[in-house]
């Protein structure tokens, strides 16, 4: 597939990072940015895939001086500011343009097993509503924060935010007997205890996404903070991991969040109910269930302090947010999915680790059981992409891609 990405002056880079032409030029030299295409004039032309590097240096040096102590304030908080497994936020350029090359302008996208919220998030326009879903109620509450168009007072939690940063935790709670000197310092675990009690104490005096989103900028702190590689499945031994606990601001577009609509549901019960002109696939792909992974935010999110085992501590009770999609079962329930989703077009993405990687990470449906289940509802199309994915740990994947599976439905059950 030829890809034609949105093309950038560096004029327009310059304005819109508010960096210098200098400073381009070293980061491309430094190989921390890949070099821009020149057209014919010999003029750099920057990509949407450019503009997703620059973000990511600047957010990177941002937090190399947090760390080296200077502290540099960075209040402003964004939806892709965090790690999580499968994240898709790298292959966005990818992804809008199979959109916006085979399917035109989408009117209504949904995004039935979001995560993060990030592709969600990049189709998220004025003249588009966006469906997000996800079965962890700490990301319904990130999408409570990004896509809900309900009212919020900024100022108050402007105010909030900054008093939480400020609150005394020097008593022992539920998270510093738990997670202190494990997954956090003792103190940003105290900490973390301490903010999150407190917002349950305030919230009578919130509405509901006020309070979805100081949960929210605690859950994005607390992944800053985390002493792990990007998921709680284990924490690292050495506790290397030491800067303070801080929230920040999410910065919120509500004038992009009109009629979008969000859900914590079962992605194959939800697609009954719904329909688009897009539905976006991206289910987990291997035995690792997001529920293992994410269980101590699940927990803060919750914050229902329940017991919790063994050396990862997590709750006992994990059953209600365990995915058939991890298990042997995930090739029935793909089909199930596909067969009942109301929309004229379907895009999967998928990786290929049928098989590779260690047994835990072999992907859990086949290429021919993907085409096979869409082949029944239309035309299928298959691009990809080398990418090197987050994983689990330091692993490297050689010749992985990322692959989209693009259905055009046929007009039938339900089109």
């Amino acid at each position: 597939m030829k890809e034609s990405y949105e093309k950038y002056t560096t004029a327009y880079i310059m304005n819109h990072f508010n960096v210098s032409r200098q400073t381009l030029y070293n980061w491309i030299k430094q190989g921390l940015i890949s070099e821009p295409s020149r057209d014919w004039r010999g003029w750099r032309i920057w990509t949407e895939e450019s503009i997703y590097e620059i973000q990511d240096v600047i957010l990177n040096k941002k937090s190399k001086d947090y760390k080296n102590n200077n502290f540099l304030e960075v209040n402003e908080l964004y939806i892709n500011n965090r790690r999580y497994l499968g994240s898709k936020y790298k292959l966005l350029p990818f992804i809008k343009n199979v959109v916006k090359d085979q399917c035109g302008h989408v009117k209504t996208f949904s995004d039935v097993f979001a995560g993060t919220g990030v592709v969600g998030h990049a189709f998220n326009k004025v003249d588009t509503k966006v469906i997000v879903n996800d079965i962890l109620y700490s990301n319904y509450l990130s999408y409570i924060t990004w896509f809900s168009d309900e009212k919020y007072d900024s100022v108050k939690i402007n105010k909030l935010i900054n008093e939480l940063n400020h609150i005394s935790c020097s008593k022992e709670n539920y998270v510093s007997r738990n997670f202190g000197n494990k997954y956090f310092t003792m103190d940003n675990a105290k900490k973390i205890g301490a903010i999150r009690q407190e917002i349950e104490l305030i919230s009578p005096s919130l509405s509901f996404r006020e309070k979805a989103i100081l949960i929210t900028s605690l859950i994005y702190a607390i992944d800053k903070a985390a002493n792990t590689c990007g998921h709680y499945d284990a924490f690292r031994k050495k506790m290397d991991t030491i800067q303070p606990l801080k929230l920040q601001i999410p910065i919120i577009n509500d004038k992009l969040n009109k009629n979008n609509e969000i859900y914590r549901e079962d992605a194959n019960k939800l697609v009954r109910t719904i329909s688009s002109d897009l539905v976006y696939i991206d289910t987990p792909y291997n035995s690792r269930q997001y529920s293992d992974s994410y269980h101590l935010l699940e927990n803060i999110a919750q914050w229902n302090k329940p017991e919790v085992c063994g050396v990862a501590k997590k709750m006992i009770d994990r059953s209600h947010i365990k995915s058939s999609y991890c298990t042997m079962r995930a090739p029935q329930a793909f089909d199930d999915l596909i067969n009942n989703i109301e929309a004229k077009y379907i895009l999967v993405s998928y990786s290929n680790m049928t098989n590779k990687g260690n047994g835990r990470s072999n992907a859990k449906i086949s290429d021919e059981e993907i085409i096979a289940s869409l082949e029944k509802r239309g035309e299928v199309i298959i691009f990809d992409k080398d990418f090197q994915c987050f994983t689990a740990g330091k692993t490297y994947i050689k010749d992985h891609k990322e692959r989209l599976f693009l259905c055009i439905c046929k007009k039938g059950k339900k089109f």
